[in-house]
């Protein structure tokens, strides 16, 4: 059986037209898409570094956030860079 997930990049910007404003902004909506993604019957969702980010520069405390909220679907980095 073949799985599906994704890789969030998680970019922000605070343009106008960006409905993310700020770090936080793109914290929750990655919260909200790893949940929305397991509603829909997807098996995995992963987070990749940013490097001197303030939002995912640490993907961890995300992958616990989004595991409170989830249960079924597999949680991860999609890259980990070695500093």
């Amino acid at each position: 059986m073949k799985k599906i997930g994704f890789l969030s990049f998680g970019h922000w910007t605070p343009h106008p037209q960006s409905q993310t404003r700020s770090a936080s902004d793109v914290l929750h909506q990655s919260i909200d898409l790893a949940q929305a993604a397991e509603d829909l019957g997807i098996d995995g969702a992963y987070f990749r570094v940013h490097h001197f980010a303030r939002q995912l520069s640490s993907p961890f405390p995300l992958l616990a956030a989004a595991g409170a909220r989830t249960s079924r679907i597999e949680l991860g980095t999609g890259v980990i860079d070695m500093r």
